[in-house]
């Protein structure tokens, strides 16, 4: 079966090298639409985005990241754009949710032209003070959990290949 959609997840990849021209805010508009479409559990939308442009902040994110993984490495790649996933533990369902809304960034974020990768580490990110400040500075309500980052950016180089399928990715009962 061709698809439009289809064929957009089947060559999606994770991309970790970016130029440093900063996206567009009709592409981060874009892709951020796209996660306010997705899906979650009883349509209650747990998730919430804070789109990070601002280069300062962008560092500091990377590293507060980083000094979870003990690096010094950025696990942003150099990407100009992070989008910070968070949800609302409240809800049984905010883990799924979260993840939902970054499924839903990274595939969009291909079907505009950009790179992007999830990166993890949130939870603990913005479970450390640095990370809590900068929840109550964008307004985030304090109870929320770090998800994930989506980083996104213009691709530097080509984007991977895609890897063949494993056997037995599909059991049919």
């Amino acid at each position: 079966m061709n698809n439009e959609v289809l064929e957009a997840m089947k060559t999606r990849r994770s991309i970790r090298a970016y130029e440093e021209k900063q996206i567009t805010r009709e592409e981060v508009e874009a892709v951020t639409e796209a996660g306010t479409y997705a899906a979650s559990g009883m349509g209650r939308q747990s998730a919430q985005m804070v789109v990070v442009q601002d280069p300062e902040t962008v560092a500091l994110l990377s590293k507060l990241n980083a000094q979870v993984m003990g690096t010094e490495n950025d696990p942003f790649y150099g990407a100009p754009t992070v989008v910070v996933v968070f949800a609302d533990p409240e809800r049984p369902t905010y883990v799924q949710d979260g993840s939902l809304v970054i499924g839903n960034l990274l595939l969009a974020a291909h079907t505009v032209g950009l790179g992007s990768c999830w990166i993890h580490r949130a939870k603990e990110v913005f479970s450390m003070p640095e990370g809590k400040a900068l929840m109550k500075k964008w307004g985030v309500p304090e109870q929320y959990v770090g998800i994930g980052h989506c980083i996104l950016g213009y691709i530097k180089g080509e984007a991977p290949k895609v890897a063949p399928r494993k056997e037995g990715y599909v059991i049919y009962a």
